[in-house]
């Protein structure tokens, strides 16, 4: 069982930034994926950002050079650094743990992120 615990959301002005942060607890994880996904208003959720256990990093096209998704060394807190925040970032935040499949953000199929490990959300809204 893994336990994810997501916080840093909150409200800012279009340009501005939040760090998101997720804690884990529970089975260790060191070789799965984890991710951030999110859920607008009135939308589908929609992969952001997803590392695997080498490091490797994958973004939604969307983001464009303004996240980072990090993760500390014993992969129990995961990070989304977000710059450059635009009112149609507002959305939902979820982490996400060990889906199977490829952990490339932008190829994760709905199934697969259905049986991921999810985090309760932390809500980001950007004002213009």
């Amino acid at each position: 069982q893994v336990r994810l615990v997501e916080s840093g959301g909150g409200s800012v002005q279009a340009g501005g930034s939040l760090r998101l942060s997720c804690a884990s607890s529970g089975d260790p994880y060191s070789t799965y994926c984890m991710g951030w996904f999110r859920r607008g208003p009135g939308k589908e959720r929609e992969g952001v950002a997803g590392i695997a256990s080498d490091g490797t990093t994958s973004y939604a096209n969307f983001v464009k050079g303004r996240f980072t998704i990090s993760q500390d060394n014993t992969r129990k807190n995961l990070y989304l650094q977000m710059n450059d925040l635009k009112p149609e970032d507002t959305a939902m935040y979820y982490c996400a743990a060990r889906w199977p499949g490829p952990c490339d953000i932008k190829v994760v199929v709905p199934a697969a992120a259905d049986s991921a490990y999810w985090g309760q959300g932390t809500q980001v809204t950007v004002s213009s």
